[in-house]
């Protein structure tokens, strides 16, 4: 991102609020006296005045931990806040500060609300840069490499408290695509970012010094570095063209004829145009299976060609041996190299086929197993046959007797109306005669 007016900021000013924020600014007292004198800064404490001169100006404010940020007033009383402030402001707080870049700033007295920390002055500062350690050759792979690069104004280091978390820094390989080369492929790759945070490879936290820790595990070939470090009100880009070299100590597993039995070996070259064989020390380390830990530490290295023997196991499982070789280049550069990690596997042998003894008693017991089975199972089935036939037995037996039963209630019941239809027949004849009239009627002529 460019600043507006960039072209001119080497020759401008920039106003900062904070605790010796830019380191040895008491050299730098006698020129920007003329434009602050220092009493007069330190009196005005959150006040300053911004000459007719200044095309652009860029307030770095250091706050207690966790305030607000500052409140700008201008000359004319109008205020500025973090959220709400012209598209010609860029401004970026943080936890313990702010960084605002005004481009054309109005002259005049200017004032900042807020918790800014006591002892704050006013410091003159012409370019905010970047100052980024140079990658060393030959650089090699898997190297464990330390760099530094610095936030500079006025080629002084800036420091102040938070200011990481500011900035957003981020370090890049860009293949050079160069025929024959391992990367030739590769294209751009984030390699890792600069901290200033006390932890890792960072010596001390908030002295202004960033360390990057750079991932090395990449092919070899020529790339270009690019280290970046950009927010709201700046952009600064570093670059660097250099070669990463194959690891000048190699370690290759090597199996035994009869792995079970046999010894595993590490065959380990050294390349003598490279590094001193001398001062060449293996630091490593076997872990297998159940918790297993072994180091295995070789100090000198007699020949350039060596085969290493590891220590004996007998677990069956996965292996792996991984460490770090310490070294010093043909230049007097110190190298410490992480190794490949390197894997072999300990496989239990099948058991022996059986012998004809054991065959034969196998298929005694199979066939006895079987028998049993047979007879379990007949047994089953004759229990479940009888079973059956005893149920419907008793169903037949239920079903005959209630037959039986509902037979003779039938013959009673007929026998009953039969004897019913005798009884009123025989009432309706006597009804009958007794009606005839059996009188011979008189014969009166």
């Amino acid at each position: 991102m460019k600043i507006p007016g960039a072209n001119l900021f080497a020759a401008l000013f920039s106003v900062c609020f904070m605790l010796p924020a830019v380191a040895n600014a008491a050299n730098n007292t006698d020129s920007f006296s003329e434009y602050v004198p220092a009493p007069y800064a330190m009196e005005l404490k959150n006040r300053f005045r911004i000459d007719h001169k200044v095309d652009q100006v860029t307030l770095i404010v250091q706050r207690s931990y966790g305030s607000s940020p500052v409140v700008v007033v201008q000359p004319d009383g109008s205020k500025w806040y973090s959220s709400r402030h012209p598209s010609s402001v860029k401004w970026v707080d943080g936890i313990t500060g702010d960084i605002i870049a005004i481009a054309n700033p109005t002259p005049g007295p200017w004032q900042l609300l807020g918790d800014v920390l006591p002892g704050s002055k006013i410091e003159k500062v012409s370019e905010i840069n970047i100052a980024v350690e140079p990658l060393p050759q030959p650089l090699y792979q898997g190297e464990r490499l330390k760099v530094v690069s610095r936030l500079t104004a006025d080629d002084l280091t800036m420091r102040m408290p938070g200011l990481e978390f500011m900035i957003e820094w981020t370090s890049k390989f860009t293949s050079e695509h160069q025929p024959g080369d391992d990367n030739f492929a590769t294209g751009t790759i984030i390699v890792g970012a600069y901290k200033d945070n006390g932890e890792d490879l960072d010596e001390r936290p908030d002295d202004g010094i960033f360390t990057g820790s750079t991932n090395l595990e990449q092919p070899a070939g020529h790339y270009k570095l690019s280290v970046t470090a950009r927010n709201n009100i700046f952009e600064r880009e570093y670059n660097m063209p250099f070669l990463l070299s194959r690891q000048p100590i190699t370690v290759k597993m090597i199996a035994p004829e009869d792995p079970l039995t046999g010894t595993w070996h590490l065959a380990i070259s050294v390349n003598e145009a490279e590094v001193l064989l001398s001062q060449t020390h293996l630091q490593l380390e076997l872990v297998g299976p159940a918790g297993l830990q072994i180091p295995v530490v070789l100090m000198d290295i007699p020949t350039p060609e060596y085969m290493l023997p590891l220590p004996s196991v007998s677990e069956y499982g996965s292996y792996r041996v991984k460490g770090t070789v310490a070294t010093t280049a043909i230049r007097g550069r110190e190298v410490l190299l992480n190794i490949p990690e390197m894997f072999f596997n300990l496989v239990e042998p099948p058991a022996p086929p059986p012998s004809a003894e054991e065959l034969a008693e196998k298929a005694a017991k199979i066939a006895l197993i079987e028998e049993q089975k047979a007879k379990d199972d007949a047994i089953f089935w004759i229990a479940t046959v009888n079973g059956v036939l005893l149920l419907f037995g008793l169903i037949g037996f239920i079903i005959w007797r209630k037959k039986q039963a509902l037979a003779k209630a039938l013959a009673a019941a007929e026998t009953r109306l039969k004897e019913q239809e005798l009884q009123k027949g025989g009432s309706e004849d006597s009804l009958a005669l007794d009606d005839i009239d059996l009188m011979l009627p008189d014969d009166k002529h």
